[in-house]
């Protein structure tokens, strides 16, 4: 099922960004029509956020699995749905530039933060979880996965949101930047509901 919703999610990508990027257009915000260069903050965050989105959507289908629980599990659809469709903008943003999906710069050099994170262990850019925080999350059930998805999913966010920022302050694509301001507030939300999330089960975030 996780293939299919992946098939459609870059299969719509192009036809979501372009609906995106016409309305902007009949708004009357002429940054939708020029191509940023491939080294622009318009091109890195669009790489950057694609990466660190796909990671939450296959955290959020990792804990759907491993417990019953339905404020947990709605929450994990809600930002897997979410993310995914985002994601699918920026990818759809990038092939109708015809920019590279890919750089050899390191994550975050757009915002002048290339050095932030090692990459040590899967961990591409601050706020993600490691391979090894993955493959414990996939062998915890129940309260134990719930806690453990609500502290990554939390730091993931935060992560998250410096770079969103970031766009906000550098982008100058104004669809791209609309979008990164409500990754800002959508998010900071989701860490308010996930922290009392926490509260209820006897944890805080990490």
């Amino acid at each position: 099922m996780k293939h299919i919703v992946w098939i459609a999610s870059g299969a719509a990508a192009v036809l979501v960004a372009a609906g995106a990027i016409t309305y902007a257009v009949a708004d009357g915000d002429d940054s939708a029509t020029k191509v940023p260069a491939a080294d622009s903050a318009d091109a890195g965050f669009a790489r950057d956020m694609a990466v660190h989105h796909q990671q939450a959507v296959e955290m959020s289908y990792i804990v759907r699995d491993r417990t019953d629980n339905e404020e947990v599990r709605r929450l994990a659809y809600d930002i897997a749905q979410t993310q995914a469709n985002q994601r699918g903008m920026m990818i759809g943003w990038l092939d109708m530039w015809e920019l590279p999906k890919v750089s050899s710069d390191a994550p975050m050099t757009w915002m002048g933060m290339g050095d932030m994170a090692s990459g040590k262990d899967g961990s591409l850019m601050p706020g993600m979880a490691t391979n090894t925080d993955l493959e414990k999350l996939g062998k915890l059930s129940g309260k134990e996965a719930e806690i453990f998805y609500l502290q990554l999913m939390t730091d993931h966010h935060k992560g998250g949101i410096h770079m969103a920022q970031g766009c906000v302050s550098k982008c100058t694509v104004g669809v791209e930047k609309k979008l990164a301001q409500g990754m800002v507030n959508g998010q900071e939300s989701e860490i308010q509901l996930m922290t009392g999330m926490l509260k209820d089960r006897g944890a805080t975030p990490r």
